[in-house]
């Protein structure tokens, strides 16, 4: 099996940091964000990773190199346009050539790793296993509807308590899928990891652009269930996290350090540290106090009053911050 990680939106959510630093590079508990990624691939026994960049593809390559210390082998390819998941998947074809892969969203952060599921999907011998989670507002996402799975969130006759019975995840077919539903009938959200093997490529060419334009990775997997293939959920136990905003980016920093803080000893800080906070190598950072922010590498942040919740790079000079997003130049 190979792994293909999507990493070619721009991030513009997190602007202006992300005009400076493209998001999969984005240090998050210093390090980079990608190399979490790396990890859960790593886990399930990937070693041949393909990254779908864009225009930061110069500065990824600067950083990522050849994979090799990361402990992986990484290979390039550019997606000309930004037209949706289901397009940049198919850059990826040559490379993946015919093998299985994992397919992972760069920006997704987990708890816990993919082993069983990636057991399941070899041995089911699906054409596709996606890891839903169980949400509180369905609405915003991809959703499936699992056969087995009824609201609020108990697994029912139908669906299958994984490859060893008690203990293991649910798994069940899906039925349908529904892009951010107005009236859900289901909880469980589209993830961002999934499963294919080679019957992906036979549904790509068919897909037709959504009202907004793009060429939906859930339109190509609602093609699979409509061509008959045997198409699974499995519920993901772990926590999950898109780091997409400044609020989801914060949350999961304080995740990796536990709510605690995190400085790196090549940065100099003055002021009083609260909980979950991160400060970069070669930062320098005064203030009263500061909480729940992020002070990327190399970063000088100086502000008479306090900085809460806030990610920070750059030169900044302020007399307090809070809620923002920031990258000054000199």
């Amino acid at each position: 099996m190979k792994g293909v990680i999507l990493a070619a939106g721009k991030g513009s959510r997190l602007f202006p940091v992300t005009h400076h630093i493209p998001k999969p590079i984005l240090p998050l508990a210093n390090r980079m964000t990608i190399e979490y990624a790396f990890d859960r691939l790593k886990e399930i026994g990937i070693s041949e990773v393909c990254v779908v960049v864009g225009e930061s593809e110069p500065r990824m390559r600067e950083a990522l190199g050849d994979g090799s210390s990361f402990g992986i082998s990484l290979a390039y390819v550019r997606q000309t346009e930004p037209k949706g998941l289901a397009h940049a998947v198919g850059f990826a074809k040559d490379f993946v050539a015919g093998d299985s892969f994992a397919l992972y969203l760069g920006d997704a952060i987990y708890s816990d790793g993919f082993e069983t599921y990636a057991r399941h999907f070899t041995e089911s011998g699906c054409a596709n296993l996606n890891i839903v989670k169980p949400v509180e507002d369905p609405s915003r996402f991809g959703v499936a509807n699992v056969e087995g799975w009824e609201l609020p969130l108990s697994p029912m006759n139908g669906g299958e308590r994984g490859l060893g019975g008690e203990g293991e995840p649910f798994v069940g077919p899906i039925q349908k899928l529904v892009e951010k539903p107005t009236n859900p009938e289901s909880n469980l959200a589209m993830a961002g990891l999934y499963f294919f093997g080679p019957e992906i490529w036979s549904v790509l060419p068919d897909l037709e652009p959504s009202p907004r334009g793009e060429f939906e990775i859930t339109d190509a997997i609602q093609l699979l269930i409509d061509r008959g293939e045997n198409v699974l959920a499995g519920v993901y136990e772990g926590t999950w996290f898109d780091t997409g905003t400044l609020d989801s980016f914060l949350a999961t920093s304080s995740f990796l350090v536990g709510g605690g803080q995190l400085i790196d000893p090549a940065s100099q800080v003055r002021g009083a540290i609260g909980e979950s906070v991160v400060v970069g190598q070669g930062a320098i950072l005064e203030c009263l106090c500061i909480e729940d922010s992020v002070i990327l590498p190399g970063a000088e942040i100086r502000s008479t009053g306090a900085i809460k919740h806030s990610l920070l790079g750059g030169r900044v000079s302020s007399d307090e911050l809070e809620g923002v997003i920031e990258f000054g130049l000199s």
